[in-house]
């Protein structure tokens, strides 16, 4: 269940993990007692320390080193371009199917592997697809989910900007108001909801005297 790994992989590799899992439903494989993951999983099953992060760790080294070479997909060569060919179809329906938020977790490569295509043929297609490159595009999700946020939470703007994707603000008050002219403060002050103003509960104020002296 590559669902249960986030947070240890990311999420192109929980993508790949699935679709290698949908072509191979029903492939198993045997590892010879005298194999390196068939020793090191009995060197964990027979010590006292079976459970808690350490011991989970080393369960996942060693599905990694089981399974990791079947799961890599291998890039065509840039020579091979006529397997390219529906590399473009491939990656419209991704980039339909994959929720922004996905697509701001998945790094340049691993929307590669996705698509089945060199880094560079993606390079190209991407831009004849969303009319700009997957760096810019990644920019102008930030700041489109930064703007979601600051017009409608009350968290801070330091806040904003790291569930954004910036690891400073600096750099996220300059790439705002480079795009929108203004600092996120001043956007939020002109853009936010106005907070709800709670209604006056009447039978409790009613009553109610201020004695002036």
């Amino acid at each position: 269940m590559p669902s249960r790994l986030a947070g240890l992989i990311t999420l192109g590799e929980q993508n790949l993990l699935d679709l290698a899992i949908a072509r191979n439903k029903t492939r198993s494989e045997i590892f010879p007692p005298t194999s390196p993951v068939a020793e090191q999983m009995n060197e964990l099953f027979v010590s006292p320390k079976r459970e808690g992060l350490w011991f989970r760790l080393r369960l996942l080294q060693v599905f990694v080193e089981a399974v990791g070479k079947g799961l890599e997909q291998p890039v065509p060569s840039e020579k091979a371009d006529g397997d390219f060919s529906d590399a473009k179809q491939r990656l419209e329906v991704l980039l339909k199917q994959t929720p922004a938020s996905e697509l701001l977790e998945m790094n340049f490569t691993e929307l590669a592997q996705l698509a089945r295509c060199t880094t560079r043929h993606l390079s190209r297609i991407f831009h004849e697809l969303v009319g700009m490159s997957f760096r810019d595009k990644r920019a102008e999700l930030r700041l489109a989910r930064a703007r979601e946020l600051l017009a409608n939470s009350d968290s801070k703007v330091v806040d904003v900007a790291l569930e954004s994707g910036y690891k400073s603000l600096s750099l996220f008050n300059l790439m705002f108001a480079r795009r929108y002219g203004t600092s996120p403060g001043k956007w939020r002050q002109k853009n936010g909801q106005p907070k709800k103003m709670l209604p006056v509960n009447l039978q409790r104020t009613r009553g109610f005297k201020i004695n002036l002296g």
